[in-house]
């Protein structure tokens, strides 16, 4: 009874169920009107070649996936290819260990400083009052003791990191390419200066970085153990220790801000940012045309074991 009350919608619901298994000859069999049958067709046909376009559509999404990747891959072998491993990976961790440290030590100094700053009201907030600053700030400061302390091990003992440091070393040429360097931004000099494997912006930095170390180390290390050192020093060796703490941050905040983020990340041949910190690498374009007396001290290199 029920079934002649079901619609020809339903009698093609049931039908593409089965539409997989039985023939032709037996829905005729079963007594489905020609217009039914007509409609389980069309219906099947259409379901089908749903079926397949979306399958086809996925085949097509997983090829271009796996032309982009073969693309990507391809490119990174190529960029492989023409590199140079610039800095190894003690190089680097020492970097991020400084870095790491000193944004720690400006975000949690400089409200010190300057006390009565809105933003510095606002960071003190933010870290929970003058108690949680100062357990930042001395984490800060044992992690840039540590990058010292790994830096100059790495130093004495890495064969790389004693050849860092004699190519760090101030030398004549450097006053040289200063003067160069002038007279090129100003058109009085068709070319830059050549630089060797470190420049003489790099040497700033280098050496900027290690006076700046001693005096804010020396003098942090006065004011947190200040009861110690007031045994052994008169009282004015504590108001030096702190005045210079002052000023030497802010300097080195300003100068890592304004020189070494200009020269290393904002530069318009750099920007948005170099990733030599990360993986080590220069590509040959770079080395060509910021360190060309390296580039060329290293083909030499290679020719010599070719030969």
């Amino acid at each position: 009874m029920e079934d002649k009350y079901k619609t020809t919608k339903e009698k093609i619901a049931e039908e593409l169920q089965k539409y997989a298994l039985d023939t032709l000859p037996e829905r005729e069999e079963k007594g489905l009107d020609e217009k039914t049958q007509r409609l389980v067709r069309d219906e099947a046909n259409e379901g089908l070649d749903a079926f397949f376009n979306v399958k086809i559509k996925n085949i097509h999404k997983i090829i271009k996936k796996q032309h982009a990747l073969k693309i990507k891959l391809d490119k990174k072998q190529e960029w492989q290819k023409d590199t140079y491993q610039r800095f190894n990976i003690y190089f680097r961790i020492q970097h991020m260990m400084l870095f790491s440290s000193v944004i720690i030590l400006i975000i949690t100094g400089l409200p010190i400083k300057f006390p009565n700053s809105p933003i510095s009201k606002f960071m003190m907030s933010i870290m929970g009052g003058i108690s949680t600053q100062g357990i930042l700030h001395r984490i800060g400061a044992v992690l840039l003791i540590g990058f010292y302390v790994f830096h100059t091990l790495y130093t004495i003992f890495n064969r790389d990191g004693r050849r860092d440091f004699v190519q760090l070393l101030p030398k004549p040429k450097d006053i040289k390419d200063i003067f160069q360097m002038i007279k090129y931004f100003f058109g009085f000099a068709k070319d830059k200066p050549k630089f060797d494997r470190f420049s003489y912006i790099e040497k700033f930095d280098y050496w900027a970085v290690y006076w700046g170390g001693i005096v804010m180390v020396g003098s942090g290390l006065i004011m947190w153990f200040h009861n110690i050192a007031l045994s052994y020093f008169p009282k004015y060796v504590y108001d030096i220790a702190r005045e210079a703490h002052s000023d030497e941050a802010l300097l080195a905040t300003l100068t890592i801000v304004i020189w070494h983020f200009y020269n290393v990340h904002f530069n318009p041949s750099r920007f948005p940012g170099s990733l030599v910190w990360w993986h080590g690498k220069l590509t040959k374009e770079q080395m060509i045309d910021e360190h060309p007396l390296e580039y060329e001290r290293i083909l030499k290199g290679k020719e010599g074991k070719n030969d």
